[in-house]
């Protein structure tokens, strides 16, 4: 019987990490959407962005955007501050970089 040449790999160093895979499954979870990418890497591009500037940038209602901001925020993708009415959000960096770390270690 033939073996398939493609599974056959020297073993990695696997470790279980369950704390690091909590995160990287709460951060894939909130990038589960592609509005919600979409709106990482629009606020990747901009020092920082006003909710109603996010929602004019999808076809979607400002209180969908609103959701999606909530799943971003609540990952720690994202932060928000308050200005009087109106919510400013930018990216969090760390949070970012720990992503890219835990992909990166897949």
């Amino acid at each position: 019987m033939e073996t398939d040449n493609c599974c056959v790999v020297a073993p990695a160093d696997f470790q279980h990490r369950p704390e690091q895979d909590a995160r990287l499954a709460a951060y894939c979870k909130a990038l589960g959407h592609p509005h919600r990418v979409y709106i990482l890497r629009f606020l990747l591009s901009q020092q920082a962005c006003f909710a109603g500037e996010i929602a004019d940038q999808l076809p979607i209602a400002a209180s969908t955007v609103s959701q999606h901001l909530k799943h971003l925020r609540d990952a720690g993708l994202i932060q928000g501050e308050v200005d009087g009415p109106r919510r400013c959000y930018c990216v969090a960096p760390e949070a970012l970089a720990d992503l890219q770390r835990l992909v990166g270690a897949l």
